[in-house]
């Protein structure tokens, strides 16, 4: 019997690569779509594609057991008008680009898994969301609402469609919290601008398992893909001084991190803006969390 096929748009970056491990270790085969492919010499095929347009990595799409888009341009540079057009651009393009390609297709993935992100809830302050809270407002909230209408836009009939909006991905191969770890360790790990903005933080494992259970799970439609526990920014700098044997940092006044921020060409908003969620629907299909508490999951990756 032939491997169950999964197609990862996408699939070169930090979350995208934990997933490849994990399905590999669950024996399916992967194909990953990337704008530079290259040979692997552990038998994963990676195919060529620009997220736009048509090309042979539509023949991978025929049969597979499920295509998980995670495509999209890192959101960490200077929310510029420009910045801000291809962000979009990144995103929604690669939504319609898959969806182009199924109806010419013998056999449609069974599943699409579809990445978006709690930014789609703007600036929450102390306010709780869930997945039926309504889309906010600023540049973030209007990227992912242009994205996740690129999904809803799909005509029927198409594979059953998961979208997990994600939150802020702990790890110790990508996203923020290596930076934040260095930044600890030079005394410099001081609650960020107020302190009292939410971060609905989730570790690496977690965030790939959900992935894994909305391949192989009768999940449909949208979920949270964060942890049970956001916590105050405040509150998560001192837990990772406390990982990293610091205990005490200065804190960054909302002015200093907007002038790093123009100065390392990133983005002031990301660390300032308030995002505080839980993941509803996730628990109620019986997810259960490996990492739930905040000191548990920085005690592993920063230990």
């Amino acid at each position: 019997m032939s491997q169950k096929r999964v197609i990862l748009a996408g699939g070169s970056g930090f979350i995208g690569q934990s997933l490849v491990r994990a399905l590999r270790q669950r024996d399916y085969a992967v194909v990953i779509l990337t704008r530079k492919p290259q040979e692997r010499p552990d038998g994963i095929l990676e195919l060529a594609w620009d997220g736009v347009n048509p090309g042979p990595w539509m023949e991978a799409l025929d049969g597979a057991e499920a295509v998980v888009n995670l495509a999209g341009q890192n959101i960490n540079c200077p929310h510029t008008p420009e910045n801000l057009v291809a962000l979009t651009a990144s995103r929604v393009n690669s939504v319609r680009a898959i969806a182009a390609a199924l109806p010419g297709l013998r056999q449609p993935p069974r599943v699409w898994v579809q990445a978006s992100a709690v930014g789609f809830y703007g600036d929450t302050g102390d306010r709780l969301c869930t997945e039926t809270s309504p889309v906010g407002t600023g540049h973030l909230a209007d990227i992912c609402r242009d994205w996740e209408e690129a999904l809803h836009a799909v005509p029927l009939p198409r594979p059953r469609t998961v979208l997990l909006r994600v939150g802020f991905v702990l790890g110790r191969e990508g996203g923020a919290l290596p930076v934040l770890s260095k930044i600890t360790k030079l005394f410099l790990g001081g609650a960020v601008g107020s302190g009292r903005q939410y971060i609905s933080w989730i570790h690496i494992t977690d965030v790939t398992r959900m992935f894994v259970a909305a391949i192989e799970q009768d999940l449909s439609g949208i979920y949270n893909a964060v942890g049970l526990e956001p916590v105050t920014n405040a509150e998560f700098m001192r837990q990772l001084r406390r990982a990293g044997h610091r205990p005490w940092s200065p804190p960054a006044p909302a002015f200093a991190v907007r002038l790093v921020s123009r100065l390392m060409k990133s983005e002031a908003s990301l660390a300032l803006m308030s995002c505080r969620c839980l993941p509803v629907r996730l628990e109620k299909q019986g997810f259960i969390f490996e990492f739930s508490r905040l000191e548990a999951a920085l005690k592993d990756l920063c230990g």
